[in-house]
């Protein structure tokens, strides 16, 4: 099936590398031709910017810290000022530190608040209050992780961000249905990223094998690959999807809720 996403003029917050970067170049694959990139790195936002550009897409790229409410605020009204046709938004922008109950302090703790959570709110308001001033239809989608549904020891600001922002995007759906705005969740599983490299490095002490050390131990020999993901999101942004709203999709092997055997 052709995904139609003609009509599309897409936001994607940490647009410029891993999942985010992924669904810009499937968005263009599919017909789209308006996008706006957003990251915290002018040198990885610029090379994404290029590529975008160069498969045939008008892209800007505008360099923004999500964790900071004004950067946020500014982020949507810029974008809205490249293409005042802007109608989709993917809340990509997400960070993944550790930190258990005991051990999350408070500044911990207001990191994975402001990215993960306040700042795909202040998203999704700006664009939303946009549409609702043109009467014009539109479509989000929020990453969140199957880790939103409980998540390990190690993740718990983490996993409570991710699970607020479920019930930001139902709560969303719900109120927006009228005004045939949609708003959808992806919720992935352990998956093989840029990020997820630096995380795993970082705090589990990781080599460069690390991939294919963790696919070894999954029960599909894989880590979730951004290039097998990103068609998901493109169609739950497209015209494709019709009606479907409010939903959230659980993109794993691993089954929430299963009891091992």
């Amino acid at each position: 099936m052709k995904i139609d996403n003609t009509p599309n003029s897409v936001l994607i917050s940490g647009g410029t590398q891993g999942l985010g970067l992924a669904v810009a170049r499937s968005l263009v694959e599919n017909g789209c031709r308006e996008i706006i990139l957003a990251g915290r790195t002018a040198e990885t936002g610029a090379r994404a910017q290029a590529e975008i550009t160069a498969l045939g897409a008008t892209c800007h790229y505008i360099q923004t810290d999500i964790s900071d409410a004004t950067q946020a605020k500014r982020l949507i009204e810029t974008a809205i000022t490249h293409f005042d046709g802007l109608n989709s938004l993917v809340n990509a922008a997400a960070t993944t530190s550790r930190g258990s109950l005991v051990d999350t302090d408070l500044d911990l703790w207001d990191e994975h608040m402001n990215i993960n959570l306040r700042g795909p709110f202040l998203l999704m308001q700006g664009l939303t209050r946009h549409l609702l001033a043109r009467q014009a239809a539109g479509s989000m989608v929020n990453i969140l992780s199957t880790s939103a549904h409980v998540g390990q020891s190690f993740l718990t600001a983490y996993s409570t961000s991710k699970g607020g922002l479920l019930t930001l995007t139902k709560n969303t759906a719900n109120a927006l249905r009228a005004d045939k705005i949609r708003v959808n969740a992806v919720a992935p599983g352990w998956m093989d990223t840029p990020a997820e490299a630096e995380i795993q490095k970082r705090f589990h002490g990781a080599d460069d094998n690390w991939v294919e050390k963790a696919e070894a131990t999954m029960p599909m020999g894989q880590l979730a690959k951004p290039a097998q993901l990103a068609p998901l999101i493109t169609y739950l942004l497209s015209p494709s999807s019709g009606i479907i709203t409010g939903a959230t999709i659980d993109y794993d092997q691993q089954i929430i809720g299963a009891v091992p055997e």
